[in-house]
């Protein structure tokens, strides 16, 4: 019989769902722990470790492999356009002049929650980080 064994940990249940769920459409049986217990109480997030995603001791290689590749598609399917008509912001990356930019609220969120404004931008092109 195989064993579950600790896969990634997060902060919050989006990105653990997310990569469940690219693990189930290339066939990966994968568990959420601690999820609903940190969603009642994030205190306890660190006394638990985490939000983790579990996988079988044999798939943690199919499962690695299967998110980075991921992650390489999801970097390259952004390269259709360079900009895009009627954009949210009114300002391009100061770097390659694309308006292809995302407000990066990471740094002002806590535990998924977003508590401030953040004026840091990415844009999805270049990825260069930079604030407006």
């Amino acid at each position: 019989m195989s064993n579950l064994t600790r896969f990634k940990f997060y902060e919050n249940a989006l990105e653990a769902n997310r990569d469940k769920q690219i693990l189930a459409e290339r066939g990966i049986q994968s568990f959420i722990a601690n999820e609903q217990l940190i969603q009642s109480d994030w205190l306890l997030s660190q006394a638990v470790g985490g939000i983790q995603l579990q996988v079988f001791e044999e798939d943690i290689e199919k499962a690695k492999q299967a998110l980075e590749d991921y992650k390489e598609n999801e970097k390259y399917s952004l390269e259709v356009e360079h900009t895009i008509e009627d954009p949210e912001f009114d300002f391009v990356c100061p770097k390659c002049g694309s308006n292809h930019i995302y407000r990066d609220d990471s740094a002002t969120s806590f535990f998924g929650v977003s508590i401030l404004t953040s004026h840091k931008f990415v844009c999805y092109y270049c990825e260069n980080e930079f604030m407006h």
